[in-house]
């Protein structure tokens, strides 16, 4: 029989055992704790650190027009108000929206896509754009894309008070990967917007690409509701205008009364796509209301 002495001994070495065992599962329940805790962490740093997601800088990148200041322009309104300006433009994009998607829109390539141009600078072309695509955006079944394609002197932002981004020169140099990333929504439901972008040498040659062919197809197409306002370039002496004729199934060229001379907008009417269908805007046509007083006016004649 073992002594008293002997079996203190053991019953001392199974506790010790057994506390040893404790304090090890102890120790490694709170190494566990705080690899959780670490985890954790690192998590909480990644979610604040984490890039926001497409739709997410997509709407931290919507740009706001300033409607107020465009009125003082002399823009439309987009209030209700019943201005003489307000007027002219429905009647004038009537008859787009009709050539786009009545009956002649199945004797035209891309039919819903309408170049905005002029024969020369400073008649008032990107003015007419500008308008022509919030007009448009106030329709209750159609949606508008507004593209400054005048990659040599963009004027769209400027003209709406936007401040410049990355844009269509971007996408065609493959600085952005997609052309989602340069589409811009507005605080207009219905207009997005597509700056030019930087400029560049080889400006001709790009937007006459392959890249550049079906990216407009895809604009042609995709949303049976969508209008296509590309600003362009002036028509004469430029290339890049004649290259975009070809993309666009109608063309609105701005005259300013009184400047344009029938040769230029002959010698412009013969750079267009002859299938297109060419209408005429009158800018800065100056009236007499009936109290007597002038105002600016906005008419429009096609011809096919």
């Amino acid at each position: 029989m073992k002594s008293t002495i002997e079996k203190a001994l053991q019953k001392h070495k199974a506790v010790s055992a057994k506390d040893e065992t404790s304090k090890a599962h102890s120790v490694e329940t709170e190494i566990q704790a705080e690899q959780t805790k670490t985890t954790s962490a690192k998590e909480d740093v990644k979610a604040t650190t984490t890039k926001p997601t497409k739709k997410q800088s997509k709407q931290q990148a919507e740009f706001q027009i300033d409607f107020e200041r465009l009125s003082k322009n002399g823009h439309i309104s987009l209030d209700g108000e019943r201005k003489q300006i307000n007027e002219e433009y429905r009647e004038i994009k009537r008859k787009l929206l009709a050539n786009a998607f009545g009956s002649l829109a199945k004797t035209l390539r891309n039919p819903n896509i309408i170049m905005v141009t002029s024969s020369r600078p400073s008649e008032g072309k990107t003015f007419t754009a500008t308008n022509l695509a919030m007009s448009i955006a106030s329709e209750q079944d159609k949606t508008v894309l507004l593209i400054d394609a005048d990659v040599l002197k963009p004027n769209v932002l400027n003209t709406l008070g936007l401040e410049r981004r990355k844009g269509l020169m971007e996408y065609l140099t493959g600085d952005v990967d997609d052309i989602s990333d340069v589409l811009y929504s507005t605080n207009i439901d219905k207009l997005k917007i597509i700056p030019a972008g930087k400029s560049h040498h080889l400006s001709t040659e790009l937007l006459a690409s392959q890249k550049m062919h079906d990216t407009v197809d895809e604009f042609a197409n995709r949303y049976p509701d969508r209008v296509v306002i590309f600003d362009t370039p002036p028509l004469i002496g430029i290339n890049e205008s004649a290259i975009l004729a070809n993309f666009a199934g109608q063309a609105v060229v701005v005259v300013e009364e009184g400047r344009a001379k029938i040769s230029d907008i002959k010698m412009s009417v013969e750079r267009l796509n002859p299938d297109m269908a060419i209408g005429f805007v009158v800018n800065k046509s100056v009236h007499t209301d009936t109290d007597g007083s002038g105002y600016y006016g906005y008419y429009y004649s096609e011809r096919r």
